[in-house]
């Protein structure tokens, strides 16, 4: 299992924006429900950071989630929105509890 954290920082009057992004991904991924995919979003109570956790099934390969409309809308302009550029960091589990479950 492939394991992701992306975190990043939005000028503070694009915060909203950028969250409705985020909200369009999932209602497509709602929609689409794509195999071996668990994301999860989370706007820090800076008000314009977000961290992005994203685990897929398989090692290889690009995740699921490129696949979606709604994320690459959310890509397409990030830069522009964006005060400290997008940081990707695959990142090794150690454990969890039931983080990334609905």
């Amino acid at each position: 299992m492939k394991h992701v954290i992306v975190r990043y920082k939005v000028k503070p009057d694009r915060a909203a924006e950028n969250e409705q992004l985020v909200r369009a991904v999932y209602a497509e991924l709602h929609q689409t429900k794509p195999t071996g995919l668990r994301y999860a979003t989370f706007r820090l109570d800076d008000g314009v950071s977000f961290v992005h956790l994203a685990s897929n099934d398989t090692e290889k390969g690009p995740s699921p989630l490129s696949e979606e409309q709604a994320f690459k809308r959310f890509q397409e302009n990030i830069a522009d929105r964006c005060e400290e550029s997008p940081v990707v960091t695959e990142i090794r589990e150690i454990g969890s509890y039931r983080f990334l479950e609905e």
